[in-house]
């Protein structure tokens, strides 16, 4: 059994409370950006397995934008935050105030492509922060690649990583509420993926013993 198999509700409602104080912390750092509120909430923390991680995002062959990072420090891994097209494009709409682009036809517009890879950098500092502090391990991300492919492409590498473990990887569910848009809100997904070695740093500090 793995770490990931042995975490019990205790747990993941610790790993869901590192979520609500990254993306209030995020919250924060995005209003001041558009100078107006935003909230955000991470209403579950799963452990879901491969085929269902690609049902989240519409299977391989689905188009999503996707801010990848390194983590290094003294737990490395990998991090994914994804989006879809659709919601991607909403949310650079919020932070430009622009109609005119896509994210699902290249050539991308710089001006969107530069609004999601800041976003990224905001959320994922903000998490990794929650969590270095929660669990005392050092965490700093990489900084962020925004890349737009299928989620098959994407997600690839990170997995690999993950399978000499396990078949299953975190989940945080990420919504983010900006009060000014009509629309509803953006529901996004943080995938998070540790390395082999990393599995026993981040899990034994949440009281889940080595097999």
């Amino acid at each position: 059994m793995s770490f990931i198999d042995s975490l019990t509700d205790y747990q993941l409602d610790a790993l869901k409370e590192v979520g609500n104080i990254g993306s209030g912390n995020a919250a924060t750092s995005l209003s001041m950006l558009l100078n107006h509120k935003v909230d955000m909430k991470v209403p579950a923390v799963r452990i879901v397995d491969y085929n269902e991680m690609m049902e989240l995002v519409g299977g391989p062959d689905k188009l999503i934008a996707a801010v990848f990072l390194r983590i290094e420090g003294e737990a490395p891994g990998n991090m994914f935050f994804v989006l879809s097209p659709e919601e991607a494009e909403t949310f650079v709409k919020q932070m430009t105030g622009s109609e005119d682009f896509s994210v699902q036809e290249p050539p991308f517009d710089e001006m969107a492509m530069s609004a999601l890879q800041e976003m990224g950098n905001i959320l994922a500092g903000s998490y990794l922060s929650a969590l270095s502090d929660f669990i005392n391990v050092l965490l700093q991300p990489s900084v962020p690649l925004l890349t737009i492919d299928m989620a098959g492409a994407i997600l690839a590498e990170g997995l690999l990583e993950l399978s000499q473990v396990s078949d299953y990887a975190i989940i945080i569910d990420t919504i983010i509420d900006d009060h000014e848009d009509e629309n509803k809100p953006i529901q996004g997904h943080f995938f998070l993926l540790p390395d082999p070695d990393s599995f026993p740093k981040i899990f034994n500090k949440l009281g889940v013993p080595e097999q």
